[in-house]
């Protein structure tokens, strides 16, 4: 386990309540089922004012949602860097998980063997212990993607908003509907300009 040791002082509750969302902090760098005797750097998921009952709610550089009590000394509070505190061990990185879904014009298997080499020649044999692949042949069809309410009568074309004009069907599995409202994919139309001219 990678760490650091850090200067830093506890935070009271008075003090958290003055963090904004970009002010950088220490947590309990525990995850579940993992109990981690250190920090994690982490920031705030809105400005401490916001907060109510003296709960708080940051989240790590790694990911994870924290609840923080910092008046409650059975846990481990909020800490920021301070030269006049004490010594923290606060972990570190050990990188990027990098979580992405490329879409290859044209792509076949040669393009990504070259594709793997090439992230393995810029960042070492380590970079591709596992590749977890989906290969599917991408139709050459557009659509148009539209929001609607979730709930409610059959919409009419006035109660919806436009997502995305022109795009390939793959790609709107990777996006995510509004709150309370759902996808509408159409074959695309071409947008027809009927302003008069002169």
């Amino acid at each position: 386990m990678n760490t650091e040791k850090v200067t830093a002082r506890r935070l009271t509750v008075e003090e958290v309540s003055e963090l904004g969302i970009q002010d950088g902090i220490f947590v309990s760098a525990e995850m579940d089922g993992l109990p981690l005797d250190c920090y994690a750097p982490a920031f705030l998921t809105k400005p401490g004012k916001d907060f109510e009952g003296g709960s708080f709610v940051a989240r790590t550089a790694f990911g994870r949602e924290v609840h923080v009590l910092p008046g409650n000394d059975e846990e481990r509070g909020i800490w920021v860097a301070d030269k006049a505190g004490e010594g923290i061990e606060v972990l570190q990185s050990a990188g990027v998980l990098l979580n992405l879904a490329l879409f290859v014009p044209n792509g076949t298997k040669e393009s990504l063997d070259s594709l793997y080499s090439a992230a393995r020649d810029a960042f070492g044999a380590g970079i591709v212990q596992r590749w977890s692949e989906e290969v599917a042949e991408v139709p050459d069809v557009k659509v148009d993607l539209f929001e609607e309410p979730a709930r409610g009568r059959k919409s009419s074309s006035q109660n919806r908003d436009r997502r995305a004009l022109d795009i390939y069907p793959t790609r709107v599995r990777f996006l995510e509907p509004s709150d309370g409202w759902k996808f509408v994919v159409e074959p695309h139309k071409e947008v027809v300009d009927d302003t008069p001219t002169i």
